[in-house]
């Protein structure tokens, strides 16, 4: 029998939500691809799940996370139901946010998940600025605040970095390298092919880590958390993970060879934890096959209440838009 660091819990909790969210994903490709019940941009988290789970087991739920558009796998984590973010894919009404925001802007107040943004490299600074608000009203929280390895090009990165820094902010700035950022390697964009260092221009803390495995996501960024929680300010932490499928859903996949797909996926992080707790008989193949027979049903479930769900009413087109009553100038 394997030793093992944490706890059968722990594992159990991890193979479920990054089942949760394989099967997800999974389903969302089909009902998009084969059905046509989802349009627009479509970005799978298939193959970066332990970075979803191994953060979640490090911090508390009053901790806010914030991401980029390949978002649905750390909203499932975050505590979003399967139903309202299959009804946002869907455009409906009962969506995160009200059908409005699509897949790459879920978002939950309640779940402390802060999006879900379009634009490369804008939630850095948004992230900050959630540690910000957390340092000013004197809690303990921590923002977790991810970004692709493209995004590690944009200005943005760089002045949040020194800001960041410089107020000593409760974040922890993830980049989640999954090698491209959409169909360009790292080695062809940046001559500093190992995004950590970028930390070491403003003396902060950095690590390179394994994203493939939930344990060592786990463990790198809990002894962050411990650091932003004491006072220490950010660290930034670069997940090397991999994406299996392509950048979004239209993507041919032509930058890269089917071997290396493979190799991947032979290091596949939810096959890990679960031949962990097979090894270590956590649980029973039996058990395990009623943890899937679940999953699948909240997954379809989902399915069946997005069909089901209203779209948003015409009047919707006016709500939730910022608007300024002292603007000098006129509006049309």
């Amino acid at each position: 029998m394997a030793q093992t660091k944490f706890s059968k819990e722990t594992y159990l909790y991890w193979y479920e939500v990054m089942q949760l969210i394989r099967q997800f994903e999974l389903k969302a490709e089909e009902m998009y691809k084969m059905a046509g019940k989802i349009r627009g941009f479509f970005h799978a988290y298939v193959g970066q799940e332990a970075l979803a789970a191994g953060c979640m087991t490090a911090t508390q739920h009053t901790d806010p996370f914030i991401t980029a558009y390949r978002d649905h796998g750390l909203g499932l984590a975050k505590g979003m139901t399967a139903n309202e973010c299959m009804a946002e894919l869907y455009g409906k009404a009962t969506g995160c946010s009200k059908g409005k925001g699509g897949s790459m802007h879920f978002f939950s107040k309640d779940n402390y998940f802060f999006g879900g943004h379009g634009i490369v490299g804008a939630q850095i600074g948004t992230g900050a600025g959630l540690a910000f608000a957390e340092k000013y009203k004197g809690t303990d929280n921590v923002c977790l605040c991810f970004f692709g390895d493209g995004a590690s090009r944009q200005g943005m990165l760089h002045e949040t970095f020194n800001m960041a820094m410089t107020w000593k902010l409760p974040v922890i700035f993830i980049c989640e390298n999954n090698q491209y950022a959409m169909g360009t390697s790292v080695e062809r964009t940046s001559n500093v092919v190992d995004i950590y260092k970028l930390a070491d221009a403003y003396e902060m803390p950095s690590d390179k880590v394994d994203g493939m495995t939930a344990e060592t996501v786990h463990e790198a960024v809990a002894r962050a958390v411990k650091r932003a929680r004491e006072g220490g300010g950010p660290t930034l932490l670069e997940m090397k993970t991999y994406r299996y499928k392509g950048h979004s859903i239209s993507d041919p996949q032509k930058y890269r060879s089917k071997e290396e797909v493979d190799e991947y996926k032979s290091q596949d992080p939810l096959h890990r934890v679960l031949q962990t707790i097979l090894d270590n008989k956590f649980a029973t193949r039996a058990e395990i096959d009623a943890i899937d027979a679940k999953i699948n049903a909240v997954v379809e479930e989902s399915v069946k209440f997005a069909e089901e769900s209203p779209w948003p009413d015409d009047s919707e087109v006016y709500k939730d838009v910022y608007l300024d009553e002292a603007y000098p100038f006129d509006y049309d």
